[in-house]
């Protein structure tokens, strides 16, 4: 028995009811439909590629995290056409421009000063709640004063946040998205989430509205192929992928066989094509494992995990299954680009309907 009286609960608070009757869905609660006759007869009609700055890239980005990409395995990710993210601590001035440095809020600031001028001009303001006053400010500042500085901003969990930083011409695009990556125990214990499908769907739904041009970059949970394709399906322009990337050879993270002997370079490839059971560490950037790396003294509450990850992917067969599968699920609903997909069709299904295809 509900412990709130409705009609007095509703009475008292009017149009603004504590809890939204529209129930969100994520990727699980729903798939893609085929379209009546596809005009697409083949993978090669289908361009499953995105473009900066004249560049061809995946509609995929790393995740700026430690145990993903460094300046060492840089090349390997854009050699396999991956928009590259650093974690805070690389070098912010040393990038060409489609290589995104993630900086601090207090970096930022020192944007504004006129000796970064000659540097890159593309930034990840790297903040775990995108939704601080603080943000904005910088970000509105930045938008004044240095308007030759493209940004992504974020994360963020509320689609009308999106419409707030999408104003901003400088701001190249947001992540969207609050406590699904596999180290991050954000949701978990601080209960402040929005499930994905439903958030990115409605983000789509305000930029097509207001035509914004800040792209949306779908950030965390990302488990298989399939969540990735939905997420772009939705209204995602990127898709932000760390465990997934980790668990990939090519990743930064040392690799381990059994967990216990540190392996690399000829034996660490025999190993994995060999099989033998290789391992990874991958740790949230907000653990107290990260703060003690970074020189901090006091440490502050760890809202992410450290953990292992079987390595199970050589990085370019990874993104071959990926760039297939997508255009196979791009040719079922006629669409010949990525524009053209996010408008194709979907349907909510049941628990037991995800389970019959599942595996």
């Amino acid at each position: 028995m509900s412990i709130i009286n409705p009609d007095l609960h509703y009475a008292l608070i009017g149009d603004n009811p504590v809890f939204s009757k529209e129930i969100k869905n994520d990727f699980d609660d729903f798939t893609l439909v085929p379209e009546t006759i596809s005009s697409v007869n083949s993978r090669k009609e289908v361009n499953a590629f995105i473009m900066i700055n004249g560049e061809k890239f995946l509609p995929l980005m790393t995740a700026p995290m430690d145990t993903v990409i460094n300046e060492e395995n840089l090349d390997i990710f854009e050699k396999n056409k991956i928009i590259t993210c650093l974690p805070r601590g690389e070098n912010m001035y040393s990038y060409q421009e489609n290589v995104f440095p993630s900086i601090s809020l207090d970096d930022a600031k020192q944007l504004l000063t006129e000796e970064c001028h000659e540097y890159t001009s593309y930034y990840c303001i790297d903040m775990a709640n995108g939704h601080m006053e603080m943000l904005y400010d910088v970000v509105k500042e930045l938008s004044d004063k240095r308007p030759d500085i493209k940004l992504i901003v974020g994360n963020i969990a509320n689609p009308k946040t999106y419409n707030v930083f999408a104003t901003f011409e400088n701001v190249w695009g947001i992540r969207v998205g609050i406590g699904g990556g596999g180290a991050c125990t954000t949701s978990a214990n601080v209960a402040v989430h929005y499930p994905m499908a439903s958030l990115i769907e409605e983000c789509y739904r305000i930029k097509v509205y207001h035509n914004h041009d800040a792209k949306i970059i779908a950030d965390g949970g990302m488990r298989k192929y399939s969540d990735i394709i939905k997420a772009l399906a939705l209204g995602a322009d990127i898709v932000m992928i760390g465990s997934l990337f980790n668990k990939t050879l090519q990743s930064c993270s040392t690799t381990y066989l059994w967990k216990t002997f540190k392996v690399s370079g000829d034996l660490e490839k025999w190993l994995f094509t060999n099989k033998f059971n290789l391992y990874k560490k991958f740790r949230g950037m907000s653990t107290k494992e990260v703060q003690k790396d970074w020189g901090k003294k006091k440490l502050t509450t760890s809202e992410g995990i450290v953990k292992w990850n079987e390595v199970l992917y050589d990085l370019p067969k990874w993104v071959e299954n990926f760039e297939d599968y997508l255009k196979s699920a791009m040719s079922y609903t006629s669409s010949t680009n990525l524009i053209d997909f996010k408008d194709s069709k979907k349907v909510l299904i049941s628990a037991s309907a995800y389970r019959r295809f599942s595996k």
